[in-house]
């Protein structure tokens, strides 16, 4: 997971400082400066809104698009959206939590709670569960309807 180095190619393009975003993210600009380096995880919280604030694709700082901007949709991370969504994800795949949650090495609770909307999820299962089945991480969170699945 490279996601630092799209952040910073975004924030460059844009001629945006560091400071900046991190004061729209609410978060010093060391903190900030440890997401482009990836000292530190990216919370999915502060990765949605630097997204919003560039109109740029999960998808693409993951590197699994090419397409940088668009539009999108919903300013801030509706967990019950996105619960939905993943909970229709599994089962049209025929998973069920358990095996989900082995496939993200994680507890079938963790699922659980990411389906009823009452946690949104963490970063690096967002990660592998878009890269393990090829589903857009935009369209899980919400912010797009269209496309679902990656190319």
């Amino acid at each position: 997971m490279e996601y630092g180095i799209k952040m910073k190619e975004i924030r460059l393009e844009k001629k945006t400082s560091q400071k900046e975003i991190a004061n729209y993210l609410g978060i010093s600009p060391i903190t900030y400066s440890h997401y482009e380096t990836q000292d530190t995880t990216i919370p999915i919280k502060h990765l949605y809104n630097f997204c919003n604030y560039f109109n740029s694709s999960i998808n693409y700082i993951f590197s699994f698009s090419n397409i940088k901007y668009g539009k999108y949709n919903n300013e801030k991370i509706n967990k019950t959206i996105s619960g939905e969504r993943l909970k229709n994800f599994r089962k049209e795949n025929k998973l069920t939590q358990s095996k989900l949650a082995k496939t993200l090495n994680t507890d079938k609770t963790v699922i659980c709670n990411y389906e009823k909307g009452k946690n949104i999820i963490a970063t690096p299962f967002l990660y592998s569960l878009c890269k393990n089945y090829k589903i857009s991480a935009d369209y899980l969170l919400g912010r797009t309807d269209f496309p679902k699945y990656l190319k």
